[in-house]
């Protein structure tokens, strides 16, 4: 075997090499692509199944629940595509019959009661992450500007609502405890955070009424009354827990404007 055919079979070892590892490199980066895809989407899955679980029942909107059930629906298509080992086909049939139960009015809808700063916060977090998912769902163009203004601003609404839930909460209970001025100071921190959200209809209604509370309680407490009006609070603690279920003020509720 002359010099030049050495030097042949060494460089074509040299290159059977190089396209051995490259291809072994490419097969590795595909490797750790797919596993991360299927991670994002897994995630992707389990933050909206979370936010549906978690929130609570009587802040999510028929439409708020099928964005996060479409959201669903689109990972579980994704890890399907990417031929995950995860229960996609199961998950799939679940998302499939929740979204049925939406659009036929039939989905289990459980009120949870802030009676607690921590609750409130926990809640307040879970907003969050559901106005950055809807944020994320349109500017991946999954839906589009007017479905995402719309229910950004209802959801920036129910932040406000939950931190006045617990201000009501506690007005009430300084109500029973005949602490009338606290009652009033909760009944003013409630006003204040509803006004924020004053171009949703609900939100005004919610203000007024508080005022109305307001006045009451200092007209009790002028008169040295305090454990009176039991009436008047009961009332208002029925609107309030009825509040994001009465239907002919939300047929009034344009968050589009």
């Amino acid at each position: 075997m002359d010099t030049t055919t050495i030097v042949l079979l060494l460089a074509a070892i040299v290159i059977v090499s190089i396209v051995i590892i490259v291809l072994s490199q490419m097969r590795e980066r595909a490797r750790i692509e797919r596993a991360r895809k299927i991670t994002s989407q897994e995630d992707a899955y389990n933050r909206a199944f979370r936010l549906l679980s978690e929130i609570p029942g009587q802040y999510l909107t028929a439409d708020l629940k099928l964005l996060l059930i479409k959201r669903m629906e689109e990972a579980c298509n994704e890890l399907a595509g990417l031929r995950s080992n995860l229960p996609v086909k199961q998950w799939q049939e679940s998302a499939t019959d929740l979204k049925k139960q939406v659009l036929e009015n039939r989905d289990a809808t459980t009120p949870v009661k802030i009676d607690s700063p921590e609750k409130s916060n926990y809640v307040k977090e879970l907003l969050q992450n559901l106005f950055k998912m809807i944020e994320a769902m349109h500017k991946s163009g999954r839906i589009d500007a007017a479905t995402a203004k719309k229910n950004l601003k209802y959801v920036l609404f129910l932040v406000h609502k939950t931190h006045a839930d617990l201000h009501v909460f506690q007005a009430r209970d300084y109500v029973r405890q005949n602490q009338t001025r606290k009652a009033i100071h909760a009944y003013h921190l409630a006003s204040t955070e509803m006004a924020k959200s004053r171009d949703n209809p609900l939100a005004l209604r919610a203000v007024k009424s508080f005022r109305m509370r307001i006045k009451e309680l200092e007209a009790m407490s002028a008169e040295g009354k305090d454990s009176q009006h039991n009436e008047s609070q009961s009332k208002l603690d029925r609107e309030w827990d009825t509040f994001l279920h009465d239907d002919e003020w939300k047929k009034k509720a344009d968050y589009d404007d």
